[in-house]
C-alpha cells in the first residue's frame, strides 16, 4: 500500500507474493493437467486441444489479474482495476466498506478480504485489500472510513433499505453460485461420459453433453434455488 494513513490518496498493489505452498499446489495441478493431455491415448486431439486452451486461458487470466490488480482510493472515490476491466465508484455512491471472511478457501493465502457496497446493494471486491497484503487489515479499513467520511458528505450509518437490498442480492448471488456449481458438475459428468464414448467407440455428442446439459442444469436449478433463498429467514 502506497500513501500515508492520514491521506485519502492510496494505492493498494500486490507486494507480497503467493505463498510457496499455494504456488506449488497451483503448478502441480496445472502441470498434471497438461501432462495428462499430452499422453498418447485414444482421446482425439481436438478434445485435448480444447482442454489445453482452457488451461492456457485460466493461466493468462491469473497472470494478468496478478500484475494489473489494483485498488486506488482518491478524493473522487474508489477505482478497481482487474485483469481486463476498470471500475470506478464515487464516494456518494458508496454505502460501506466491509471486511468479510473468505469462505471455504483453506488453501488461500488471504483469509479476509474487503468488499465495497454501493447504495443499490451491489458489492465490488477490492483487489489486494486483504489480510495477506495488509496484516492489519481492519485498522486500515477503519482509518480509510474515517478519512473518507469528509469526502462522502455523510456519516457511515446503516440504512435499513440498503441493508434489505444487500440481503436480497446476497440470496440471489448464493443461488447463482449454487446453480453454477451444478452446471459445472454437469459439465464434468458430461465430459467423463464423452470420454467413455470415445474409448468404447460410440458416436460422441460433445455439443449435447458439454453445452446443452450444463445449460439445462443451470436453467432448472436457478429458479428453484432462488425460491428457496426467498423463503429463508433474513439475517442482518
Amino acid at each position: 500500500m502506497d500513501g500515508d494513513r492520514n491521506r485519502i490518496e492510496r494505492e493498494y498493489r500486490r507486494w507480497r507474493r503467493m505463498s510457496r505452498g499455494r504456488l506449488a499446489f497451483t503448478w502441480i495441478v496445472g502441470g498434471n493437467c497438461v501432462l495428462q493431455m499430452t499422453r498418447p491415448d485414444s482421446i482425439p486431439v481436438r478434445y485435448k486441444l480444447l482442454v489445453l486452451a482452457l488451461v492456457a486461458a485460466l493461466a493468462v487470466w491469473g497472470v494478468l489479474a496478478t500484475l494489473r490488480g489494483l485498488t486506488s482510493v482518491g478524493a473522487d472515490g474508489v477505482t478497481v482495476r482487474g485483469a481486463f476491466r476498470v471500475r470506478r465508484r464515487a464516494w456518494h455512491d458508496i454505502y460501506d466498506l466491509r471486511v468479510e471472511e473468505r469462505p471455504k478457501q483453506a488453501r488461500a493465502d488471504a483469509r479476509w478480504w474487503t468488499w465495497l457496497y454501493d447504495n443499490d446493494g451491489r458489492r465490488l471486491l477490492l483487489p489486494n485489500v486483504d489480510d495477506w497484503q495488509l496484516p492489519d487489515l481492519r485498522a486500515e479499513i477503519d482509518d480509510l472510513r474515517t478519512v473518507a467520511a469528509a469526502h462522502r458528505g455523510m456519516a457511515w450509518e446503516p440504512r435499513p433499505e440498503v441493508e434489505a437490498r444487500i440481503r436480497l442480492r446476497a440470496g440471489r448471488r448464493k443461488a447463482q453460485e449454487r446453480a453454477s456449481t451444478g452446471a459445472v458438475l454437469a459439465f464434468f459428468a458430461g465430459l467423463m461420459y464423452l470420454l467413455w464414448e470415445v474409448i468404447v467407440g460410440d458416436e460422441p455428442h460433445p455439443f449435447l453433453l458439454l453445452l446443452c446439459v450444463p445449460l439445462v442444469a443451470y436453467a432448472l436449478l436457478l429458479p428453484f434455488l432462488r425460491r428457496l433463498a426467498s423463503r429463508a429467514p433474513a439475517h442482518t
